[in-house]
């Protein structure tokens, strides 16, 4: 009688916990990855308003004209000012077009209100902020949130003599506000 050799392999029960582990971790993945979509594309949204803040910022003074950001529910635009009609327009570069926020996105402005204005209070197209050839900007603070969660509060602040500031969740302002 040849010698017998012991059986190797798995058995089916230890195949079927190791699927049900490999599945509940792959369940915890995609939900902890979901979550983080509205954090990266409320990141990408403030990050895509900073840069165009710069822009508009820089092209003021680039062009010697006054610039304006209007903050819209659920959405954003640049207008500009006609010196000649003394009212403000649409902002007709591409790179400043209308742009929308994301629906879930919660937006506190905090701006100074004391700020001279460069049309009548009637003007439709009014800004809430304004960039000015001399380079200066109207003193701000606006807070991007999900839901109130602190840890998504995103601000993008400026004294209105200083740089625009980006803060991410976490940091704090390196100068008075």
């Amino acid at each position: 009688m040849p010698p017998r050799h012991p059986q190797s392999g798995f058995t089916l029960i230890e195949i079927l916990v190791v699927l049900i582990v490999v599945g509940l971790l792959a369940a915890l993945a995609i939900v902890n990855l979901g979550g983080g979509t509205q954090q990266r594309e409320l990141e990408n949204t403030v990050r895509e308003l900073y840069l165009l803040m710069q822009t508009a910022s820089e092209q003021a003074i680039l062009n010697n004209q006054e610039l304006g950001l209007i903050l819209e529910e659920g959405s954003y635009r640049f207008v500009v000012f006609d010196d000649q009609q003394r009212v403000w327009a649409a902002q007709e570069e591409r790179l400043f077009q209308s742009r929308s926020i994301p629906d879930w996105t919660i937006i506190t402005p905090y701006i100074d209100n004391d700020i001279p204005r460069l049309a009548s209070d009637d003007d439709a197209l009014q800004p809430d902020l304004l960039f000015f050839s001399s380079g200066e900007t109207t003193p701000f603070d606006i807070e991007f949130n999900v839901a109130k969660q602190p840890d998504t509060l995103h601000r993008l602040q400026s004294d209105g003599i200083a740089s625009i500031e980006w803060l991410a969740p976490g940091e704090e302002s390196d100068g008075p506000q």
